[in-house]
């Protein structure tokens, strides 16, 4: 099993940024963060890096019950969304495969949970790809 979902859109960025934001609402989740990796490599390094954000999503029920079962689980949250301009008007949406991230904490009442969010982030990448 991989440690992410991705799909490959066509169209705008910005639009499937909105897009998977909108998607990502319907499962439960909001967007904590939003990190313009092309804008923070021009402005750190002054190089020059495609289009490239990634989305902070957290499903606040869900992060409650992981936070419950394993109160460090917080180094890994939120759930990590990644849009990235792959060629011209070709978008890559990946996120996160909680399931393989939390495999390495050894706790049992995780999994169910992962297993939750992760059909959730699912749900979004499929979404993408039925339009």
């Amino acid at each position: 099993m991989s440690y992410y979902f991705s799909t490959i859109v066509k169209g705008d960025f910005n639009t499937v940024i909105d897009k998977t934001t909108a998607l990502l609402q319907e499962q439960g989740f909001g967007v904590l963060t939003e990190i313009d990796i092309q804008q923070t490599l021009k402005k750190k390094l002054d190089v020059n890096f495609n289009k490239y954000k990634i989305l902070g999503a957290c499903n606040p029920t869900f992060a409650y019950k992981a936070l419950q079962a394993e109160n460090k689980i917080g180094t890994l949250l939120p759930c990590n969304v990644i849009i990235q301009e792959v060629d011209n008007n070709t978008i890559e949406v990946a996120a996160v495969n909680p399931i393989e991230s939390m495999q390495s904490v050894k706790n049992n009442a995780l999994e169910t949970i992962a297993k939750s969010v992760s059909n959730k982030l699912q749900a979004v990448i499929k979404g993408l790809e039925s339009d």
